[in-house]
């Protein structure tokens, strides 16, 4: 069947199509979370791709992230699917909230392994 549209059908239709990934990762990341409102996606293209930027409330960071960050690289895949279906090569930023607890826990003990003595180390591997 042969569209007899003008020229600006076949915009909105392009500009539909393009925002279907920000779609779903909005509509992914406010069913995973518990402040839905505070979700924000920006949406950027460049000769890379696409680049969505994830921001969330710091109280959601868990979730989105999971254990071992395999919530994240599931998102990840599941856009990269998304992306292929439209052409595009679609990238996944998630930023970190200030205040975030990651932030916090890397600097706030007293002393981390990195400034361990090997001697201490050693010590530490001992049963």
């Amino acid at each position: 069947m042969i569209c007899r549209c003008g020229p600006e059908h076949y915009s909105k239709t392009k500009d539909s199509t393009d925002m279907q990934d920000q779609q779903f990762l909005e509509y992914v990341i406010k069913a995973l979370v518990d402040h839905p409102d505070d979700v924000k996606v920006a949406r950027q293209v460049d000769e890379m791709g696409v680049l969505l930027t994830l921001d969330v409330n710091p109280a959601d960071m868990g979730k989105v992230i999971g254990r071992s960050g395999n919530t994240a690289k599931a998102i990840r895949i599941l856009l990269r699917v998304v992306g292929m279906k439209n052409s595009a090569r679609v990238n996944l930023k998630i930023n970190e909230p200030e205040g975030g607890t990651m932030s916090g826990a890397m600097h706030s003990s007293p002393q981390s392994s990195a400034s361990k003595s090997v001697d201490e180390a050693l010590e530490d591997l001992k049963l």
